[in-house]
């Protein structure tokens, strides 16, 4: 039975993904507010319009909805809704919900510079045109307005914007300060680490967003915020967030180290170093597998720990 807790109605949605159910929040204010929108999928509509249901709405009552990133289990349902209906999110939110082609010509030709860069043998190349399944699952659909730090989204008196770059370059999250509530997306979940995931470079920038080195700060910048509760997009409510930011933060240098025990031994590419990360699903999940271990490249690099070798066109690291 969804309910009302702080003016605030959490409805989950399952989605078909490994990472599970996800979150999304009703909120109320001057303007009914729907905070991220599921994955487009009929069972995640249905589940939606039936918790919607408990509070007494349909569809048509939310007056607006606030993307927290861009991924597709948290914009797809935006296609259910009416064309109308106002969407708000950081800008960088829209090159991913209203996908052009040229867009698309640029995400294919960073990924593949990307594996060859890396290392990846030309077999594994066609994950690229795999790795954009997932955006059937996605909307396709514009902005109404673009939300920075600091700014209050319209009709949502006392909820100001943070931007948490890291899982995904459009990542914010909204606070309110007064009350200690945080949606956070999927920056701090309670039972998994959030990927820092890669992203061709940003609109007017030539080089790609180091997303570890972003992540870590932005879970820094929590810290400075009086946050008692996370109402997170997947998984339990976050009460420990001290605790916890210090726990993904260190394990998270401690994935490093191993790398770098493992190049120490003698120079690796970015894909061997994957494949020993991830022996078992490098294959499987290369996308994600490579996010990480070049997440943990970044983040050496930027420790002045291990150094970029290039020998007969390839790269390594030392």
């Amino acid at each position: 039975m969804v309910e009302w807790i702080n003016g605030i109605a959490k409805i989950t949605v399952p989605t078909p993904f490994a990472v599970g159910d996800v979150h999304v929040y009703v909120i109320k204010g001057d303007r009914l507010t729907l905070i991220d929108a599921g994955v487009k999928t009929p069972a995640a509509w249905e589940a939606f319009k039936h918790q919607l249901k408990d509070l007494k709405l349909i569809p048509q009552d939310i007056e607006q909805v606030v993307l927290t990133h861009h991924h597709p289990d948290h914009i797809g349902m935006l296609d259910f809704f009416l064309p109308d209906l106002e969407v708000y999110g950081h800008p960088v939110n829209e090159r991913w919900i209203n996908r052009t082609a040229d867009f698309m010509k640029q995400y294919d030709a960073f990924y593949l510079q990307l594996f060859k860069d890396s290392g990846v043998p030309d077999r594994l190349f066609p994950k690229i045109q795999q790795m954009k399944k997932t955006l059937q699952f996605a909307c396709n659909r514009s902005l109404t307005g673009t939300l920075l730090e600091g700014d209050t989204p319209p009709g949502m008196y006392g909820w100001s914007v943070i931007e948490t770059p890291g899982h995904a370059q459009s990542h914010i999250g909204l606070l309110d300060e007064r009350r200690g509530l945080f949606i956070g997306g999927d920056h701090l979940l309670a039972h998994i680490s959030s990927n820092p995931l890669l992203e061709p470079p940003l609109p007017g920038k030539a080089e790609r967003p180091k997303p570890q080195l972003q992540y870590n700060e932005s879970l820094k910048k929590l810290l400075s915020y009086p946050i008692e509760k996370i109402y997170p997009g997947h998984g339990p409510d976050v009460l420990n967030i001290h605790e916890l930011v210090e726990k993904r933060l260190s394990r998270q240098h401690d994935r490093a180290m191993q790398v770098k025990e493992m190049i120490h031994e003698k120079p690796l590419t970015t894909f061997e170093i994957c494949k020993r990360l991830f022996p078992k699903v490098y294959e499987r999940e290369l996308s994600l597998t490579m996010s990480e271990t070049i997440a943990q490249i970044d983040y050496l690099q930027s420790l002045d720990q291990i150094h970029k070798l290039e020998e007969n066109g390839q790269i390594f690291y030392c």
